[in-house]
């Protein structure tokens, strides 16, 4: 039973989770001049002892300063303001992933509200009041809406599992279920210290270690988004010293990049200690909306904004957040920038879910398009529960086969996914498990999220084959023609997320593997190897971009120049002269090569 509110901090290594209970009032504005008002109603109830949740949405903004300008709302529904409030607050479980792919509720297909040629007229008239001066930088959004039905407020749940960020947000206001996965701080309130994070500044993760480092070293380097960076920035230091104690405003963290399982994003941490009379209202004239959400300078590029979308933010580009009472051993005020967040009118069976981009003289249409989009695909990437794994092969008098390189993919993943992983206890666990061994074993290493290890081990009788033996009797191998997404990242992660190998096998049940084929038509993997393939006088095994994983045993054999990459299609493979499967536990394994017409 969900609560009428909850927030949930999904941060690797802080993860914490509060709901409020017992509701006893709710706070509205429907119009303007109810905002202010409500607000120093809801300040006098948590004066008074009781705990506040909800939001503030965009077109709230005249209110704090009546020179800001908003879209009209024309489909009125959601209130201005909303507000719970609520007498206790209670520490609860976190929300799990869900295991496997059921689903309990349907969303989509996600439509945009505005096509890309639509896009493309608003960025170019964008460009034109940037040429003259009118502004530096303009936040520009669009909504996604699809049909939603089921268990909705699982739908909260994979949001937040997607995003992993700090600051997600559950509100239940009846008709309408208010849900963020917001990774971005709008304000904490803390004592008389106030502190907000900005993030502008936004690249797509990489596939795999060495990809995903890549795009984040890009984007830190990146002049544009640098400089739309520091444009808010600036903006924000400007906001914060109008309520600030004067010469407290600094920079304490500047172009800081954060990881998040969709997207790399660049942050900065602006802090100003406040004088002890200050209220709520008196932060959020200073500072609402956030100028990362509008552009710079604030006014007149909220003017434009206003002008070129097409309909109301309302809780999207808001604040979404909590109020506590005196007393409790934390933050007296918490709000998140809403944005990565959906709401659900539970009477049409709705979502709307908003996206957009800071738009700079150096924009490009297509890429903002992307970027917007991009940030969107927290919708879609659903993270299912999945543990890190390896397989390695231990031998009395020989020890355990590769073992530094099999923890340093297990760090690299436990890294990738923002697990927690102690590579010395790894070691030990494995060690202490085999220690006693007379025989070959198979070593099976499981590493949860949260850290926990597993060892299991077993018997083996194959001998390790660090060659190709053309005596070695061939096993058969099936070429499927279910094709992966090479763009999927599990497939460049041993995990025990295996549906797609175990899918595959079934198919195949009379074959000892079954190799993998990507949208290409190029191999990619089996089931359980790297595969190399003999054309002409060379060995070539599928680059990774193909979509497999980086095999330990793959990446000894390319070390040495036994082995090279090239991509090989279907065709390739069938026509080669050999063949094989290559890992760790068996080396070299021969397999036949069917001809192309018995495929």
């Amino acid at each position: 039973m969900f609560p009428a509110a909850r927030f949930d901090d999904l941060t690797p290594g802080r993860q914490w989770s509060f709901a409020l209970h017992d509701q006893v009032d709710t706070i509205v504005a429907q119009d303007i001049s109810d905002v202010v008002p409500a607000i120093e109603r809801l300040q006098a109830a948590v004066a008074q002892g009781y705990w506040a949740a909800g939001y503030i949405s965009y077109e709230a903004s005249p209110a704090f300063d009546d020179s800001l300008s908003v879209r009209e709302n024309e489909e009125p529904g959601l209130p201005l303001l909303w507000f719970g409030i609520f007498r206790r607050q209670e520490v609860c479980p976190q929300l799990e992933p869900r295991a496997g792919d059921s689903a309990s509720y349907r969303a989509g297909p996600w439509r945009a509200s505005v096509s890309r040629q639509q896009y493309e007229v608003a960025l170019a008239k964008i460009l034109d009041l940037i040429r003259a001066g009118d502004t530096y930088q303009v936040n520009y959004t669009f909504r996604l809406r699809a049909a939603i039905s089921g268990v909705v407020n699982d739908f909260y749940r994979d949001l937040i599992h997607s995003q992993d960020g700090a600051y997600g947000a559950f509100l239940d206001l009846g008709r309408y279920r208010v849900m963020s996965a917001s990774p971005e701080l709008f304000f904490r309130w803390h004592g008389n210290r106030l502190e907000t994070r900005p993030m502008k500044g936004t690249a797509p993760r990489g596939r795999w270690s060495a990809e995903d480092h890549a795009f984040a070293a890009r984007l830190h380097s990146s002049e544009k988004d640098r400089a739309e960076h520091l444009m808010i920035v600036d903006l924000l230091r400007n906001d914060l010293g109008r309520i600030a104690e004067s010469g407290t405003v600094s920079v304490e963290e500047l172009l800081k990049l954060e990881q998040y399982a969709t997207v790399w994003q660049l942050t900065s941490l602006i802090a100003a200690d406040v004088p002890p009379a200050t209220r709520l209202q008196d932060i959020l004239s200073a500072l609402f909306p956030g100028g990362s959400i509008t552009g710079a300078p604030k006014r007149s590029t909220m003017k434009i904004i206003a002008e070129l979308e097409t309909q109301a933010r309302g809780v999207y580009c808001g604040a979404i957040g909590f109020l506590a009472p005196p007393g409790f051993d934390g933050p007296k005020a918490c709000f998140n920038i809403a944005i990565r967040s959906a709401v659900v009118d539970m009477q049409k069976g709705i979502a709307e879910y908003g996206v957009g981009g800071g738009i700079t003289w150096d924009s490009n249409s297509a890429a903002e398009y992307e970027e917007a989009l991009l940030k969107a695909e927290v919708l879609s990437a659903r993270a299912a529960s999945a543990d890190l794994l390896e397989t390695l092969r231990y031998e009395p008098g020989e020890g355990l086969f590769f073992i530094e390189e099999h923890l340093d993919r297990m760090q690299e993943s436990a890294d990738y996914f923002a697990c927690c992983f102690d590579r010395n206890a790894v070691r030990d666990a494995i060690e202490i498990e085999v220690s006693k061994s007379l025989h070959a074993l198979r070593v099976r290493v499981v590493v949860t999220p949260s850290g926990r290890i597993t060892v299991n081990t077993r018997k083996i009788t194959d001998a390790f084959t660090s060659f190709y033996d053309e005596n070695q009797p061939a096993k058969t191998a099936a070429l499927d023609h279910h094709p992966v997404n090479s763009a999927d990242p599990a497939l460049f992660h041993k995990t025990t997320r295996r549906e797609t190998y175990e899918q595959a096998s079934a198919r195949h049940p009379d074959a000892h593997d079954v190799i993998l084929i990507n949208d290409q038509d190029e191999i990619t993997e089996s089931t359980v190897a790297n595969v190399v393939v003999k054309i002409g006088n060379t060995w070539y095994t599928p680059p990774l971009n193909s979509g497999c994983l980086p095999g330990v045993y793959r990446q000894q054999l390319l070390a040495k120049g036994k082995i090279h990459e090239r991509p090989i299609t279907k065709s390739e493979f069938c026509d080669a002269t050999a063949a094989a499967l290559i890992n760790s536990v068996r080396g070299w394994q021969r397999i036949g090569v069917r001809p192309q017409s018995t495929l």
